[in-house]
């Protein structure tokens, strides 16, 4: 989520103050958060008011009580000479492993200015992040024109996790589950029970519609700790991957839970014909609607098992469809689904110091998105 508007062509000089500061770009504290909701509310819900005391709480546990919460890799915001804040940029750090050593990345979300009066602070903010030299910093949603100011500041974009993928399974409900997200108002409408038997025929008289089950195997409920031992274990073959430990990780999936909005978070393991876990997926779902999938993880070389006993289970639990980031690892298997489609998301934007980080990031060489993002943030769909 990024700042939906350009920022000025010349900016002046940024230096990270400290927390007394009077002005200035500053690390966001605990007393800044209702001036931060407010601004969150006027740039992202088009509305001028105070924020809520559930959005005060989600702010105040995301980005000032995560894991590994520490100034130099939390939140920004920029404060005028009459000491308002103009202008804020949300951070999340997280344990990345790069090349045999540990670093901190920051997950850049959401990024805000209060109109045109808040641009010169927004761009100070751009460039105190670029001035810092960080190891890793990196957003999974930019706009166009956060995308420019990525690139014009030695960032880079990856195409590939700028893409979404989505497999439909059943059409007419699939149409008015992305009907209800653009119109909000016609959530309520009773069609849901009248499109079943429309699309009962599509299945019958498409086949492309239901996935093939694949050969041997099957997909089982599994719980969070399976996901972490996964997670430990299928992302090693990466040169950049999230360094989670089991408390980090349990923590992501407890905070992504309570985005009830997406339906209940859940884990399946695909295992094979010997009994052998070879992979697992993580995603949210609501009986009859779209499942929004946010990790698959799998062994190497078990791509397509993987992926098709993921999108036969979702088309037999009744999901109309599917969708999630796309990752370069997982193109092959996914393009040779039926009924699938890609569509850009938002801008996959990285800056790094470290020339190894650039070079295995851009050779694909690299596993993000998912819980190492924000989609699965309660910013993207709640707090209307």
């Amino acid at each position: 989520m990024n700042l939906p508007y350009s920022h000025p062509a010349v900016e002046a000089p940024a230096v990270l103050l400290t927390r007394n500061a009077t002005h200035g770009v500053r690390p966001m504290e605990a007393a800044d958060l209702k001036a931060v909701g407010r601004l969150f509310n006027k740039a992202f819900r088009n509305k001028d008011e105070a924020p809520q005391q559930d959005l005060l709480d989600y702010l105040d546990r995301v980005f000032l009580k995560c894991p590994g919460y520490a100034l130099e890799h939390g939140s920004i915001v920029h404060q005028d000479h009459q000491g308002r804040i103009d202008s804020a940029l949300l951070a999340l750090p997280m344990p990345f492993f790069v090349y045999g050593r540990r670093i901190t990345a920051r997950l850049l979300c959401a990024f805000m200015a209060d109109g045109k009066t808040g641009l010169a602070g927004a761009a100070r903010l751009a460039r105190t992040i670029r001035l810092s030299q960080p190891d890793l910093c990196f957003s999974d949603n930019a706009s166009p024109v956060s995308a420019d100011h990525w690139t014009t500041g030695g960032g880079f974009m990856l195409p590939v996790q700028s893409l979404e993928w989505r497999r439909t399974f059943r059409p007419f409900q699939a149409g008015f589950d992305r009907l209800r997200r653009k119109l909000p108002a016609g959530s309520h409408l009773p069609l849901s029970t009248s499109l079943r038997p429309a699309d009962f025929l599509a299945r019958h008289f498409f086949g492309t519609f239901t996935p093939r089950d694949p050969v041997g195997g099957t997909s089982i409920e599994a719980d969070f700790d399976d996901f972490v031992t996964c997670a430990a274990t299928m992302t090693e073959r990466f040169a950049i991957r999230p360094d989670w430990s089991r408390d980090d990780l349990l923590w992501l999936m407890d905070t992504a839970a309570s985005n009830i909005s997406l339906g209940r978070l859940r884990c399946k393991r695909v295992l094979n014909t010997k009994g052998t876990t070879i992979g697992c997926y993580l995603f949210f779902g609501k009986p009859g609607r779209t499942a929004h999938v946010l990790n698959i993880l799998c062994r190497e070389g078990h791509e397509f098992e993987v992926v098709g006993h993921m999108f036969s289970d979702l088309s037999a639990s009744g999901y109309s469809a599917a969708h999630g980031m796309a990752q370069p690892f997982l193109m092959n298997a996914l393009m040779r689904q039926r009924q699938m489609s890609f569509r850009h998301r938002g801008y996959f934007c990285m800056v790094t110091r470290h020339q190894d980080v650039r070079e295995a990031a851009t050779a694909n060489d690299i596993f993000v998105g998912g819980l190492a993002s924000e989609s699965w943030s309660r910013l993207l769909t709640d707090f209307a």
